[in-house]
């Protein structure tokens, strides 16, 4: 059962971490594990499978122990004297067995539950690592803003130039000004949306929402493209799950066969006879002990046969019901790898236009030297670039956001 666990452990932890990993974000890394170590929902699972684990001592018992003590109100008279009270002890044993079984079945239940850790594992890392990526776009949106904002107050003293010599008017200022609070708006925009995430990552976290956040400085994709297979989706914990429910059902019908055969009981019982006055003869007054053995036979059972048929079919419900969530995850994955190729191909397709739109500025620039600058034909080009940048920055995090959904899914130890 450890080693079961140790695997299940390695399979959900340290294959969940590839994502990281491929970007040396050693900052994700710790964070993960910081999260993994105080996040409240793991601790409950935990705390759930310490609960269900403690069934097993429970049912390693044998039943309850009979005593019982009767006293005689109307004394009845024998040959060696009258019954004053009767002791009796009796112990049920249970068909040979069937305390393996109950443990066994509890062991299968406990290992049900523990792969709901693993899962809640897997889950924990994904939003983690889901809102560490949005942080870091947020950041590089920012930034390219305040860049952006420098360059269009440089555009504005070129602006207020042109119009002092007569070679811009007074509504091209207007328009870079304009174009400069909308800037603003949008990084305070930003600001806000990046503080819920942050308080969104600390309290994954389990710590203060205040708390700092690191993050990596430069996130570029990988050069080699990424292979993924649906092999690995066999190892997924989700659809471990079930075979520890399948493997569960057949442990209760196990367990249920063993507890519809007899259960053997031995005891005793001991009369306190009293002695009869005034006579002298032997065993006068000898108290009774009585060893008894008693069988308990399930005749009128007609319900084993319906809790068999019971456990029958819910072995199938559980088959049908893997085989369902195999095929959504599945679904899941060819959906993920489709959108991380799609990110690939806006990244590089965003990265040449903006090529060619540093180009084009370039050109609008020297013709500032000829006094033939069009700031509406700035704004635009400035407008575009801004828009091609953005996109650039969201194709990574879109990139590294389906990175994080596959490594769920196919990640191995």
């Amino acid at each position: 059962m450890n080693s079961i666990r140790s695997i299940i452990h390695r399979i959900s932890v340290l294959g969940a971490l590839v994502a990281s990993s491929l970007v040396s974000a050693q900052e994700l890394e710790t964070l993960i594990e910081v999260a993994l170590a105080n996040n409240p929902e793991i601790q409950q699972f935990e705390v759930q499978y310490q609960r269900v684990s403690e069934k097993v001592n429970e049912v390693n018992t044998l039943p309850n122990t009979d005593f019982g003590l009767g006293y005689f109100v109307s004394e009845p008279e024998t040959r060696t004297g009258a019954q004053r009270f009767k002791v009796s002890a009796k112990q049920m044993l249970p068909w040979f067995g069937t305390i393996t079984s109950r443990a066994n079945y509890a062991n299968a239940m406990a290992e049900a539950t523990f792969v709901d850790i693993v899962i809640a594992k897997r889950k924990l890392v994904a939003s983690v690592s889901s809102a560490y990526y949005d942080l870091y776009a947020n950041k590089e949106k920012q930034a390219l803003l305040d860049d952006n904002l420098t360059l269009l107050q440089t555009y504005e003293q070129l602006a207020l130039t042109s119009v002092e010599v007569g070679k811009a008017s007074a509504v091209d200022v207007l328009r870079l000004q304009m174009r400069q609070n909308e800037m603003q708006q949008l990084k305070a925009i930003l600001q806000e949306e990046y503080k819920a995430t942050a308080i969104k990552l600390n309290n994954l976290l389990n710590r203060q929402k205040e708390a700092s956040i690191t993050l990596v400085t430069n996130l570029e994709l990988p050069t080699k493209a990424l292979e993924v297979t649906t092999q690995n989706l066999d190892f997924h914990p989700e659809l471990l799950k079930y075979e520890k429910l399948y493997a569960s059902v057949e442990q209760s019908e196990l367990l249920h066969q063993k507890e519809n055969k007899p259960m053997i009981g031995f005891g005793v019982d001991y009369i306190n006879v009293s002695e009869r006055p005034n006579m002298t003869f032997t065993d006068n007054g000898k108290d009774i002990i009585m060893p008894m053995a008693a069988i308990s036979i399930p005749i009128f059972n007609s319900k084993n046969k319906a809790v068999s048929k019971q456990n029958d079919l819910r072995q199938q419900e559980i088959l049908f019901q893997k085989q369902q969530r195999r095929n959504h995850l599945e679904t899941l994955l060819a959906t993920a790898v489709s959108k991380l190729h799609s990110a690939r191909i806006r990244h590089e397709s965003q990265t040449q236009n903006l090529k060619q739109a540093k180009d084009a500025e370039q050109i609008l620039l020297k013709s500032y030297e000829t006094g033939t600058i069009d700031f509406t034909d700035v704004l635009a080009i400035q407008e575009l670039q801004l828009n091609i940048e953005m996109n650039r920055i969201a194709a990574i995090e879109n990139y590294y956001l389906q990175m994080t959904i596959i490594n769920y899914l196919t990640a191995r130890s």
